[in-house]
């Protein structure tokens, strides 16, 4: 139990570093941890007209491999189906709402954006 309260407040840290670097790249955070049913959407923002949803990964050690590599196309399925919810949820077109799917990797310490990642 107490390793899943560190990897958890570990996984917040990580988060609020990569919402202040999208801040600082003029993104607008709009939601943190946004859930539907048992899946969540790390950070949602805007960067100009477009909506971006955001997935951060950190891995401490890269023997473990990279973040990025973490989201494999089922955890992107979990991702895509949350991302619809919230633009059903804030009536926003399915269709017509110009959004993109980013992923932060923070790899022994070093922060990189992937825009468009899936």
């Amino acid at each position: 139990m107490e390793d899943k309260k560190k990897n958890h407040e570990k996984g917040q840290r990580y988060e609020s570093l990569s919402a202040d670097y999208l801040r600082s790249q003029g993104f607008l955070i709009l939601s943190k941890n946004y859930r539907f049913h048992r899946n969540e959407i790390d950070l949602i923002a805007k960067e100009g007209d477009c909506l971006v949803f955001i997935e951060v990964k950190a891995r401490s050690r890269s023997e473990k491999g990279y973040g990025f590599q973490a989201v494999d196309r089922r955890k992107q399925e979990r991702i895509r189906r949350v991302a619809e919810h919230y633009l059903l949820q804030n009536q926003l077109s399915l269709w017509d709402t110009p959004c993109r799917f980013d992923i932060i990797s923070i790899d022994e310490g070093e922060l990189r954006h992937y825009r468009n990642a899936f």
